[in-house]
């Protein structure tokens, strides 16, 4: 292999212009997680978000700002490849789930997944080249198709990674601001007014959870219903607590019972859930401790305690087996 691409100049050129857009794309990307990250902290840790600003500022309509992201993903679109997916509300769903809400997140997520395949083949091939081995035919079918499958599956375990760390986040949380909603409702406050003040009280704490409840807030701003904005919030979460809760207020504003007996009632279930899951943790510790004991610990005991008995057997009996 490298002496084909010594033989070929625009084929080593091609090579490492390869490598060089991989890295490129990797630290932008990065980058960009980055800022993202540090914005939404930035943005959660300001009081007023929820009340003023965010409501100002925000919009529920589909008028996304052109950004870098939108202008490459409807180039690319433009230029004749068609980057919508057969299971494109199914992976909206999974995306939404992971906090990636952007029109176009399934869009990307798509050119990711192909930029990943064609890459991850030439990636393997410049560190082979730069090694210097020559590979064999098998072994090069072989790279091939273990880096495109890894190319192909890995920013969908990525994803579900994301949706089940976001959903355990949520869930932890979700007793505390089950508290503070009852104490809102029981002094008066409408249902809006207490999603606004629970989210905006839980910024520093649980920052997931006060995203969604600030997304309710906005859309009941914005003239949805109840029902829809509450369905909304289940659906973003991604989480059986909290379509369950969405649920118990749907059907208590509708049939006129008491919403504050309804989150009390459900409060106490989730701290007795959340409970339950520590006591179920820490009972799976003595399991997950004995494969190390028994793997690592054990033998070394025994060693210990059988190698005096051993030596001492081999002298009594190794001198009469020999004579």
């Amino acid at each position: 292999m490298p002496p084909l691409v010594a033989d070929y100049p625009i084929l080593r050129w091609g090579i490492l212009l390869g490598l060089f857009a991989l890295v490129a794309i990797g630290a932008y990307l990065g980058t960009v997680a980055i800022s993202a990250r540090q914005m939404s902290r930035r943005r959660l840790a300001d009081g007023s978000d929820f009340t003023e600003h965010a409501i100002v500022g925000a919009s529920l309509r589909s008028t996304q700002r052109e950004t870098a992201w939108v202008k490459l993903v409807n180039g690319i679109e433009k230029a004749g490849l068609s980057l919508v997916d057969t299971r494109d509300e199914t992976m909206r769903k999974k995306l939404a789930a992971a906090g990636y809400t952007a029109p176009y997140a399934a869009r990307l997520y798509t050119l990711i997944r192909l930029v990943l395949v064609i890459g991850l083949p030439v990636l393997m091939f410049g560190i082979l080249w730069a090694t210097g081995s020559v590979p064999s035919l098998l072994k090069v079918y072989g790279i091939v198709v273990i880096s495109a499958l890894a190319g192909l599956y890995l920013p969908a375990v990525w994803i579900a990674a994301k949706a089940d760390r976001r959903q355990q986040e949520i869930i932890n949380g979700f007793p505390d601001a089950l508290d503070l909603m009852l104490v809102c409702v029981e002094a008066g406050l409408a249902m809006d007014a207490a999603f606004a003040r629970v989210g905006m009280e839980m910024t520093e704490s649980h920052p997931r959870l006060a995203e969604q409840f600030g997304g309710v807030v906005l859309e009941l701003r914005a003239g949805r219903s109840h029902e829809d904005a509450l369905r909304r919030m289940a659906d973003r979460a991604g989480a059986d607590e909290i379509r369950a809760f969405a649920t118990l207020l749907i059907q208590s504003s509708k049939l006129g019972s008491s919403i504050a007996q309804t989150l009390r009632v459900y409060a106490s279930e989730m701290r007795e859930k959340r409970r339950l899951r520590a006591e179920e943790k820490a009972h799976r510790l003595p399991v997950l401790l004995s494969v190390p004991l028994v793997g690592c610990m054990l033998p070394v005991m025994i060693g210990v305690l059988m190698l005096p008995a051993m030596i001492r057997i081999i002298r009594a009996v190794m001198p009469n087996l020999g004579g």
